[in-house]
């Protein structure tokens, strides 16, 4: 399994990977193309995927990396990773942690003094696999639907 920089081509794959999240409310593969084109005019806001070698390039994960310009902290950039998704016939085999170690490479490359997530309160598995990582729950996550 390598990860590399979601592409075009990777559009199809991708919308069946993102309706593992959400089976209603979830992208085409002509708008995920757009959605990507856009993406590019952003200092750094990039969607990743775990492709299985030897398969084809079949995806197996995807996480989007948004990495942010600050005025706190003198001025030291954050990261912010969203959308993490590992496909399910893939789960607790690695992927999710190579993807997460590779954010965290990426963030700390790039200067970042933290990378954030959330994740939705009821994922008490995946709040168990982000301490294994080395995340700190930190403060209280609040929210609020706009326009839907």
């Amino acid at each position: 399994m390598y990860i590399r920089e979601a592409r075009e081509e990777d559009a199809e794959q991708l919308s069946l990977l993102l309706r593992e999240i959400d089976d209603e409310v979830f992208l085409s593969p002509e708008e995920i193309k757009e959605k990507l084109k856009v993406m590019q005019n952003y200092s750094f806001y990039k969607v990743f995927v775990a492709v299985e070698e030897g398969r084809d390039d079949t995806i197996v994960g995807t996480f989007t990396l948004y990495i942010l310009d600050n005025l706190g902290h003198r001025g030291t950039p954050f990261a912010v990773v969203e959308s993490v998704i590992t496909h399910q016939d893939h789960r607790r085999k690695g992927v999710g942690r190579s993807m997460m170690l590779k954010a965290m490479e990426i963030a700390a490359e790039r200067g970042c003094y933290k990378l954030v997530l959330s994740s939705d309160i009821k994922r008490e598995g995946a709040h168990t696999f982000y301490d294994r990582l080395g995340f700190v729950r930190h403060g209280v996550s609040f929210r609020v639907n706009l326009n839907r």
